[in-house]
């Protein structure tokens, strides 16, 4: 272990190498690829605050990734802040232009990050990871569900920023709430972080393209299907605290057209959910491999 007074540097725990910046480009920018450029940072407050501040300003590309080693600032749904030690996990942001694609339909998008990430992960990591409605990644950690991962999007520019953070090799006494779990802690075969971010962006690169070749028609594509199928909100009762305050309880049967969760409520309504916290109240868990 490094002392508290010694000074930092990249290399000050040698279980979280650095990521090399030149070996992901390689492996991930290609001519016919979706990512066009890819910016490893040591440290930011926020890459999604970073890369929408550049979208806004027209100076930014489709197609750019970038990831800091740590983020000071991290932010996820409702402005909850995010933070992890150095080199702990992935925390990322991408810059799409869904272009032809209706922006009524561009709300997929967060979806489609959380299956990619599930899926990406489930091939690289060797851990089963389903997804908490709307786009929160689950793991098992000892028998019980945790949170470890988050996404999140925001409409910037001619595009939307879409960023991830996951917890990679977070110990227990570094979890940041008893909910909290990492990819190590569920099991990982691997933690090695280039071979996650590989997996992840490729799976991101091929249903974002399934996605946009069917005019972002999530059934078409067969996102809709494979965000139900990996969703473990799906088959439990739970609490949906609505924005305003206000809260809806009932079991969780679909997820509609347009991405919304639908609940079925104790007097036979279907109620569509579109924004809000969601608690899993009972049932199990769905998973996605």
């Amino acid at each position: 272990m490094t002392p508290p007074d010694a000074p930092h540097n990249r290399w000050s725990d040698l279980d979280r190498p650095p990521l090399n910046a030149t070996a992901l480009r390689r492996g991930l920018l290609r001519p016919d690829a979706l990512w066009t450029s890819l910016e490893v940072v040591e440290s930011t407050g926020s890459t999604n605050t970073d890369l929408a501040g550049r979208a806004r300003a027209g100076a930014v590309a489709a197609g750019t990734v970038l990831i800091a080693e740590e983020q000071t600032a991290g932010r996820g749904r409702l402005e909850r802040t995010w933070t992890a030690p150095p080199r702990s996990g992935l925390f990322l942001s991408v810059y799409l232009e869904p272009g032809d694609v209706p922006v009524e339909r561009w709300g997929w998008v967060p979806l489609l990050a959380g299956v990619a990430a599930a899926t990406g992960l489930a091939k690289s990591a060797g851990v089963d990871t389903s997804l908490k409605w709307p786009n929160d990644l689950l793991v098992s950690v000892d028998g019980e569900e945790r949170k470890a991962g988050g996404i999140l999007g925001e409409f910037a520019g001619d595009g939307i920023v879409v960023g991830m953070g996951i917890n990679v090799s977070l110990r227990a006494d570094e979890l940041p709430a008893p909910t909290a779990g990492s990819l190590v802690l569920a099991g990982a075969v691997s933690t090695d972080r280039e071979t996650l971010l590989r997996a992840v962006l490729r799976s991101l690169e091929h249903w974002y393209g399934a996605w946009k070749e069917t005019g972002g028609d999530a059934a078409a594509s067969g996102l809709q299907a494979a965000y139900a199928a990996g969703c473990a909100t799906l088959d439990r009762t739970v609490r949906a605290e609505l924005p305003g305050g206000d809260a809806l309880v009932g079991e969780a049967v679909a997820i509609d057209g347009d991405g919304r969760l639908v609940l079925s409520t104790e007097d036979g309504l279907r109620q569509p959910v579109s924004a809000g916290d969601i608690v899993h109240l009972r049932g199990v868990a769905g998973g996605l491999t």
